[in-house]
């Protein structure tokens, strides 16, 4: 057997988890936490690139550009729906290592395509659902660290994991500014050209290094994935075993909210530098991009111990009052042409869909576990016992699924930007759009699990 494989875990008896299961837990979560910003950053990492190409001699549509911009959301969040499950399969400290080296083909990739503004379109297309691979990882990473905690610390951990992970969205947007402007790892630069307000600017650019930069980080994070992380037996389940889930009512209800939080979150993060290109030109949004994430992810640090405290449901419906009172504001400073207004409206959606991502993930596991338990209510210790690991596993693979199809934002917002600016010639229309799903997601929250007599109340 494996010294890696941890063959019993225990996390819900006090006596186990101070004395063995506390430092365990915490070493994978802090080895986890890296390798998912990381992969969060090769994820988003276009969103950036993106921006330059034009002026560095690319010759694509602003439509294009969108494209390039939402296609790692479509195949992320598409590779989400089978990592959901792997971490059960193959294990966690496998499949994290793997998943991890997966990293380094789209890194490499865009380091050696940016240097020729003859590579063609299509070849960028598929380094940009290559960049999927960044995405995938989300949905494995927390399946993986649900199993580690008890249930009064899930809030915490899951927010740890996610929050800090999501901090590789922030750092791809301040980072890839930096180290474009230098040569750092070879090849030669590339002229970056655009005119401001009627002056023709020029300098020098080293565009390949927003993927070149990443790649010593990938191959030190996987190391220490495969040297430092556990397998659990516990958390071993076939794909059958796990597809229990799509029959969970609450399954499909919890993909619908999560879609308003962390596919809010990510959507607006890949397509905020090229929104305000292009609706403010006379503002760099490299300059700002990166402070949003960075809010988000703290928040849902902050949001964690918020949910555990207060209770994940009721958090979630004021997040999402929250976030309609945001996207009027931003309605209201893109009409009034105050980039300092809509700018600070973001950082509200920001800040909220942060917490709301923390609040939503700390409601899955409670109710699964409440499912389970109610099931085995009255039934013996084996059962109970048996009740509550079931619980872990489904809980850990609607995790993972909720995450795969809230994903889908990194592409529906960016393209609902992108079309609804081409035939309208502006944002509004799919600003009122997300307005809509918001309202939907208020009340499906407050039917289900806020209200006096809920179903299940979390």
């Amino acid at each position: 057997m494996s010294r890696y494989l941890i063959s019993t875990w225990e996390p819900e008896v006090p006596a186990f988890w101070h004395s063995r299961g506390k430092p365990t837990a915490n070493r994978n979560l802090w080895i986890s936490i890296p390798a998912l910003m990381l992969a969060f950053a090769i994820w988003m990492v276009w969103s950036v690139v993106v921006v330059n190409l034009p002026a560095i001699g690319f010759k694509y549509s602003t439509n294009q550009l969108f494209w390039l911009a939402a296609v790692p959301g479509l195949s992320g969040a598409t590779l989400r729906i089978f990592y959901s499950f792997m971490v059960p399969i193959f294990g966690g400290r496998k499949w994290t290592a793997i998943s991890t080296a997966s990293l380094l083909i789209p890194a490499l990739g865009i380091g050696f395509a940016v240097q020729d503004a003859n590579t063609s379109y299509p070849t960028m297309l598929v380094l940009s659902l290559l960049c999927g691979f960044g995405g995938g990882n989300f949905a494995s990473s927390m399946a993986n660290i649900s199993f580690f905690y008890p249930k009064a610390q899930k809030g915490y951990a899951l927010g740890m994991n996610a929050g800090l992970g999501n901090l590789g969205v922030s750092a791809v947007q301040f980072v890839v500014p930096l180290v474009i402007t230098f040569a750092l790892f070879g090849g030669e630069p590339q002229t970056w050209t655009k005119a401001v307000k009627g002056v023709v600017q020029t300098k020098q650019m080293w565009l390949q290094n927003a993927g070149f930069v990443w790649v010593p980080f990938i191959i030190v994070s996987t190391l220490a994935a495969w040297f430092g992380m556990n397998d659990l037996a516990s958390a071993k389940a076939s794909f059958a075993e796990q597809a229990v889930i799509f029959k969970r009512k609450h399954n499909w209800l919890m993909c619908w909210l999560y879609v308003g939080t962390f596919g809010s979150f990510i959507g607006y993060s890949a397509a905020f530098p090229l929104l305000t290109s292009t609706l403010f030109p006379q503002v760099n949004p490299l300059q700002y991009a990166f402070v949003g994430p960075l809010v988000s992810a703290l928040a849902r640090v902050a949001g964690g111990f918020i949910a555990d405290k207060l209770g994940g449901a009721r958090v979630t419906v004021w997040t999402f009052v929250c976030m309609i009172l945001a996207v009027l504001g931003v309605l209201h400073f893109l009409h009034a042409g105050s980039f300092a207004g809509f700018f600070g409206m973001f950082l509200v959606l920001f800040a909220c869909t942060g917490v709301g991502n923390a609040s939503t993930f700390r409601m899955i596991p409670v109710i699964f576990l409440t499912l389970h338990q109610r099931a085995a209510k009255g039934q013996s210790e084996g059962a109970q016992a048996q009740a509550v690991a079931s619980a872990n596993k489904e809980a850990a693979a609607v995790l993972g699924f909720t995450s795969a199809i809230a994903a889908y934002g990194a592409f529906f917002i960016p393209k609902s930007y992108g079309t609804s600016i081409a035939l309208t010639g502006s944002a509004d229309a799919a600003l009122w759009c997300f307005i809509g799903f918001y309202v939907t997601c208020i009340a499906v929250t407050w039917w289900f699990y806020a209200r006096k007599g809920a179903e299940i109340t979390c």
